[in-house]
């Protein structure tokens, strides 16, 4: 069994705690959380468990990581605190351990990563032996390992669009909803998320990734955003009232320009509640989230994927497929030799040993 350690028990974290104790070669051995009101508290409890896994959360990081864990998912949020993901991600990895993450964007193509992120990675990599796998949580497969599996169906393929549909109703991250991406901000203020080269810096390296496995030259990558008002109040069950006349919904894509026209594309349509820009992209039967890929070509393929779980908690299902990609990236991570390794490297595999396992 490979001793492992879920560091933070968000959207992110729940799903990761579940997902560490449900793999047949994983052994869930310690839980990191910075909310004093979780310390002590069952991983089991903290994951919404119905019992009890014997393993209390701490936020004593030393005594975890003294222990030398084979592996850690970071699940803590990158989204506002980066440079402090950096810290602890690098700081697990000079430990020793194999780390998966979605919290440190500029990673997921290492290869265009800016050196002040990837140097200090290479660097605890070749002082403490462990690794690091970041993948998105959007999910990442679906900008990545999905969208290449299906461009390799078709007999010519004109362009390929990865769209992620999200309702943020039921999300509980209030930093992120209304400060990162503006839900409920005055329309006269532009969101960080949509500011100036961000959705490069956070989506461009999964179209460069495409890209280079496609085999083709990026001419550059542009941006497009849109955004919408909430033509009425509405209350969320996490979050709260977002006021009328407040931004209620964005779209914004990320083009890889090949020979001057869009041909990778990433487009995001977020809403914070389903009556806002209901003639934009919605789920399939009204649900809350879907991610979709679409092949323009012949033949035209599209694929939609919808996953669902946490009951009311309806944006749950696209955590836990991205949380599933990334720990079960981790026994091969354990073998493999130490190093920095992106979505391209690291195979997407069966599930191995989980057909017929009781849920956890």
């Amino acid at each position: 069994m490979i001793p492992t350690v879920v560091w933070g028990t968000g959207n992110v974290g729940r799903a990761a705690i579940r997902a560490v104790e449900a793999h047949p070669a994983l052994e869930l051995t310690a839980v990191i959380v910075h909310n004093p009101a979780k310390i002590g508290r069952d991983a089991g409890e903290l994951a919404g468990l119905d019992r009890r896994l014997g393993v209390a959360a701490t936020d004593d990081i030393g005594a975890v990581l003294a222990a030398r864990p084979a592996a850690v998912v970071y699940a803590a949020s990158g989204d506002v605190r980066p440079d402090d993901a950096l810290a602890d991600i690098t700081r697990a990895i000079t430990a020793g351990a194999a780390v998966v993450s979605p919290a440190l964007y500029t990673l997921y193509d290492h290869r265009s990563a800016p050196p002040e992120f990837r140097d200090p990675v290479l660097a605890a990599i070749a002082e403490g032996g462990g690794s690091l796998f970041a993948s998105g949580v959007d999910p990442g497969w679906g900008n990545d390992v999905l969208p290449l599996l299906l461009s390799g169906l078709g007999t010519t393929v004109d362009a390929i669009r990865c769209q992620e549909i999200f309702d943020y109703s039921t999300y509980d991250q209030p930093d992120s909803v209304r400060d990162l991406v503006g839900m409920g901000r005055p329309m006269d203020e532009e969101p960080m998320m949509l500011m100036p080269s961000v959705p490069t810096m956070v989506w461009g390296g999964q179209i460069r990734m495409m890209a280079r496995a496609l085999g083709v030259e990026l001419d550059e990558i542009r941006e497009t955003s849109d955004r919408r008002a909430l033509d009425t109040t509405v209350t969320t069950p996490t979050m709260g009232e977002f006021q009328a006349g407040t931004q209620g919904a964005i779209r914004f894509e990320v083009q890889g320009i090949v020979a001057g026209e869009p041909r990778i594309v990433i487009e995001h349509v977020t809403r914070i509640h389903a009556s806002c820009a209901p003639d934009w992209p919605a789920p399939p039967d009204g649900g809350a989230g879907a991610h979709r890929v679409v092949i323009e070509g012949r033949p035209r393929i599209e694929v939609t994927v919808e996953a669902t779980d946490e009951g009311e908690n309806r944006s749950a299902g696209g955590n836990a497929t991205a949380v599933g990609r990334l720990v079960g990236a981790i026994d091969w991570l354990v073998e493999a030799e130490p190093g920095l390794y992106d979505a391209l490297d690291v195979p997407l595999r069966p599930a191995v040993g989980k057909l017929g396992r009781k849920q956890p």
